[in-house]
């Protein structure tokens, strides 16, 4: 019944006005490019770009659960053991041999410019109201414009200019804005048939301050896995390891 309602909301938008199309189902299209299903364990590659060239590269794996709650766990030697949780709002930093947590934002970065947020819990249909604005082609693709403001304040970005494709509802390309309104940061999505389906497997974030830099976040591999609930709890978090 979902699938016929996003295929209903796509079909308002070739034969009607795009001004009347179903925006929380298209948002929720457009994330299940990315998350394909609802607790699972994604290996993440971060590269940094400068000049176009290989600067720095890290390694992380992402587990998500519904409920705004994941663990990233950073992979590198330079990194090895550091655990970062979020659950809720609460964003916590716990480092290799302590038992105190260290409470940061979602904008905390992780390498380059992929922020903790990027990787972790961008979600568009759970975290943002929207709007659509219009059309446009981006990429060389005919997209429609959505205008998504966020719904609570343990976000990343404050406002997002989403660009998703007529007729397959594919993200495209996101502009990125922080509390200020400043546009801080673009997103390009590249899709690949991966598992049988078209998934995003590289998001491609392009610095609007700093010039000749960008960071690339391929996701090297997804498998449906739902960690204990008591995992998400920092005290908890600092005394378990986390068998993958």
């Amino acid at each position: 019944m979902y699938r016929n309602l996003i295929a209903g909301a796509w079909l308002a938008l070739a034969t009607l006005p795009v001004f009347g199309a179903d925006v929380k189902a298209m948002l929720k299209e457009a994330d299940n490019f990315r998350i394909t299903a609802d607790a699972m364990v994604v290996d993440t590659q971060v590269q940094v770009m400068k000049g176009g060239s290989l600067d720095k590269e890290r390694r992380y794996t992402v587990f998500l659960k519904p409920g705004r709650r994941s663990i990233v766990l950073f992979k590198s030697p330079a990194e090895i053991g550091q655990k970062m949780l979020m659950t809720g709002d609460d964003f916590f930093l716990l480092m290799p041999g302590t038992g105190r947590p260290i409470r940061v934002t979602p904008q905390q970065k992780l390498l380059g410019d992929a922020s903790t947020g990027d990787i972790a819990t961008m979600t568009w249909a759970e975290d943002y109201a929207g709007t659509v604005v219009g059309e446009e082609t981006v990429e060389g693709k005919p997209c429609v414009r959505l205008h998504l403001e966020a719904t609570r304040a343990g976000v990343s970005y404050a406002r997002i200019e989403l660009y998703v494709a007529k007729g397959s509802g594919e993200p495209v390309r996101a502009d990125l804005y922080v509390a200020s309104d400043k546009l801080a940061k673009q997103a390009f999505f590249q899709l690949d048939m991966l598992d049988g389906r078209r998934q995003v497997t590289v998001m491609r974030l392009v610095d609007q301050i700093q010039t000749n830099r960008e960071t690339l976040v391929r996701y090297v591999s997804r498998k449906p896995k739902a960690l204990p609930d008591e995992y998400f709890n920092p005290m908890f978090l600092s005394r378990s390891e986390i068998r993958e």
